[in-house]
């Protein structure tokens, strides 16, 4: 069984909170934990956050979320990427460094990428300069629909 999902959106602040509600939307078949739920739309708000904040910085673009639901038997292995037409990142292995950001004077905490790999089981990025760049998680998830209550 598999599903899938994609939405485009302006690359605004107020469209994070979109990403996270359409993420757990999608996931409600699973019937996923609190915690489950919590740490997805963490990340999701982080991958997003980044592609308006560092991808866009002022200017006008869209944020592409694709998700991917794979059921492999008591297990669902979620995909989510998250993509950008942005100005990509020079140095991704010193962006995913903690409490590194290109943004000191928005205070941005240089934690979106740390928060990313605690939270998912795998992420994986591709950027190239002037490009855009694209976060790909993935997670898997325990169908607890069928767990004693």
């Amino acid at each position: 069984m598999e599903n899938n999902m994609s939405i485009v959106f302006d690359a605004k602040s107020q469209n994070e909170g979109l990403a996270r509600m359409v993420v757990a939307a999608f996931l409600t078949e699973l019937d996923p934990t609190v915690e489950e739920m919590n740490d997805i739309k963490t990340a999701v708000s982080e991958a997003v956050t980044n592609s308006i904040i560092h991808g866009y910085g002022e200017q006008q673009g869209q944020v592409f979320m694709k998700c991917n639901l794979k059921k492999e038997n008591d297990d669902s292995l979620l995909q989510i990427e998250i993509k950008d037409q942005g100005v990509g990142i020079d140095d991704i292995e010193k962006a995913k460094e903690p409490l590194y950001t290109t943004k000191p004077e928005l205070e941005r905490s240089g934690m979106g990428f740390m928060f990313m790999e605690m939270f998912m089981d795998n992420i994986h990025i591709e950027s190239e300069k002037n490009v855009g760049t694209t976060v790909f998680m993935t997670k898997k998830i325990r169908d607890n629909k069928n767990r004693l209550r």
